[in-house]
């Protein structure tokens, strides 16, 4: 049985996974039939006694988790006069209180907007000038970087969440506020499947950070058709996934701001009733007491973090018996840390797939054989949505011919907050067009090459070349700045730089210059400078392919020259 076949035996009238079609936003497009409408629903179904939230010594459970979410939400409504499409945003690391806010403010029908914690004050700033948030949830080092600037606050107020008073600016006290609600209930909101629920911060090539606008069933509809992809995966004999004796976990060392933290992580859990463990940031050797003391089941990171675990594991005797699936996603993996996954232990297997904030994380998946099998491959389309590959006239390709990916379907983003016109030129009709550069093999699966859009993806953090660009052109000496990735082995790249400058900059300075203009990934590891013109071609273009070449070679014998004089 083909997987089409096996699709559509699946999801027939009557069985579980039963989709039928809708019309949304004029696009007719599968649904669930027996899908939660909204993510209140969800939340409301999946209340239990089990562990969900592991965070250092702190433990709670799925019903606690909801009751407090209960409070806050509550709270939000009367204490700071939170409606029905207001944004509140979350900006902090990975704490237990990100889970129950987000919880919080969608089960009251406003919309949860994730901030990127590791951002630059300037880029929180424009971040919430830009999505005008009722209310932000900071924790400490936040709460420190909006009181340098308070007035740019004017109407958002703020809660802290294990977090001293700052006397520059004015915040409530989270605690006390959940406490103050305890035990109230929920309030009752009427929320439609396709009401907007989150607002997600993307970088994108044109610099400056958008926000992708996504709704209820675009959320649940992505969390639906990873449950569909491992009941495919077990009919069609591909792979089963044991079923332990002990509670499923997923060690989530993946900031919840981004989609493969707060969908793949936070919010699949909920209706597998997996735990989720917490890491305030990735430490591989904290990662492996966590995944030997907790019996983690499920580990998904970018290709940088799950090969720091290959390599704990390589040099210490660890118990990974608890261990089934070390997913991946992000950024590329190379084929070779595949078959590393696969080696790791009898019972683990690898898995990977390729998703956007804007599909809201899904789109193609693959794991176990069949990804050994196919190691450079994204996988197959998920069944909610469709994917094809055009030419630069906008032909559609046929199997193996590269071209531009584009993706349609019912778990894609409504538009871009406040950019209208790049949600008009983000899409070919009803087709989004994602810049990556992809074929598609006759069996379906996915290959994606390169990328079309001017984006360096660093351990999983997209980096617009344009901002790092601008931030570099606002130092006085310089006069040019041409920003590309360069090859990281950990990171699948990083950020390098070739200047014009009026005079040699020192590095020490130019760092401190760019600290205060760009988050702490964005900032170049190498930056090449020269006081004549770079190349260009006849276009005007900067030759940035060029530039690249350059400065990988440069790159590439200063290891060489290290290695050597380590010998």
């Amino acid at each position: 049985m083909t997987r089409l076949e096996a699709i559509e035996k699946l999801c027939a009238p009557g069985q579980p996974f039963e989709l039928k079609f809708t019309q949304i936003r004029g696009q007719r497009c599968k649904v669930f039939s027996h899908a939660p409408e909204t993510l209140r629903d969800l939340y409301e179904e999946t209340r239990s006694d089990l562990e969900y939230l592991v965070f250092e010594g702190e433990r709670m459970t799925f019903e606690e988790v909801y009751l407090h979410a209960s409070a806050l939400g509550r709270a939000m409504i009367s204490d700071f006069g939170v409606v029905q499409g207001d944004r509140v945003a979350i900006a902090m690391r990975n704490y237990p209180e990100w889970v129950v806010a987000f919880f919080a403010v969608t089960a009251i029908g406003a919309i949860a907007v994730s901030m990127n914690a590791h951002w630059s004050p300037r880029e929180l700033f424009y971040g919430l000038a830009d999505c005008r948030p009722k209310l932000i949830f900071v924790d400490q080092e936040r709460l420190d970087d909006l009181s340098a600037d308070s007035p740019l606050l004017s109407g958002t107020e703020i809660i802290r969440v294990r977090a001293e008073e700052n006397i520059n600016i004015r915040s409530e006290e989270y605690t006390s506020i959940v406490s103050n609600h305890y035990g109230c209930g929920m309030p009752f909101v009427n929320i439609n499947a396709d009401d907007d629920a989150t607002l997600i911060y993307t970088s994108g090539s044109t610099g400056r950070p958008k926000g992708a606008v996504s709704t209820n069933r675009s959320i649940v509809s992505a969390l639906l058709s990873w449950e569909l992809d491992a009941e495919l995966r077990s009919f069609l004999g591909q792979y089963e996934q044991p079923k332990p004796s002990y509670q499923e976990s997923f060690l989530l060392s993946v900031p919840l701001f981004h989609v493969s933290g707060s969908h793949v992580g936070m919010l699949a859990s909920l209706r597998s009733q997996r735990r989720l463990i917490l890491m305030y940031k990735w430490d591989a050797e904290t990662g492996m007491d966590l995944i030997e003391r907790e019996r983690v089941t499920v580990f998904t990171a970018a290709p940088a973090i799950t090969g720091d675990l290959i390599q704990a594991a390589s040099k210490q005797n660890r118990d990974l018996s608890g261990l089934l699936i070390v997913g991946g996603g992000g950024a590329p993996r190379a084929p070779a840390q595949v078959h590393e996954i696969g080696e790791l232990a009898e019972n683990v297997v690898p898995s990977t797939g390729w998703g956007m904030t804007e599909t809201n994380a899904i789109g193609t998946g693959i794991l176990g054989k069949t990804y050994l099998d196919h190691p450079s491959s994204s996988g197959q389309c998920a069944a909610v949505l469709e994917l094809r590959v055009v030419d630069a006239e906008g032909d559609i390709l046929g199997p193996n011919l590269r071209g531009e990916l584009q993706v349609r379907g019912t778990s894609m983003f409504r538009c871009y907050w406040n950019r209208p016109e790049e949600t008009i030129m983000a899409f070919d009709e009803d087709w989004f067009k994602t810049g990556d550069i992809a074929y598609i093999d006759r069996e379906g699966f996915v290959y994606i090459v390169d990328r079309a859009k001017d984006i360096i993806i660093r351990g999983g953090e997209n980096i617009a070349c344009v901002a790092v660009e601008d931030a570099l052109l606002a130092h006085t000496d310089v006069v040019e700045a041409c920003v590309y990735g360069l090859p990281d082995d950990r990171l699948g790249e990083t950020v390098g730089a070739t200047l014009l400058v009026k005079r040699k900059i020192d590095a020490e300075a130019l760092e401190r210059f760019l600290t205060n203009r760009l988050a702490k990934f964005e900032i170049p590891s190498l930056v090449r400078q020269q006081t004549t013109p770079l190349p260009r071609g006849a276009s005007g273009k900067i030759l940035k392919r060029l530039l690249r070449l350059e400065a990988s070679k440069e790159l590439r014998s200063e290891v060489v020259s290290t290695s050597e004089g380590n010998t």
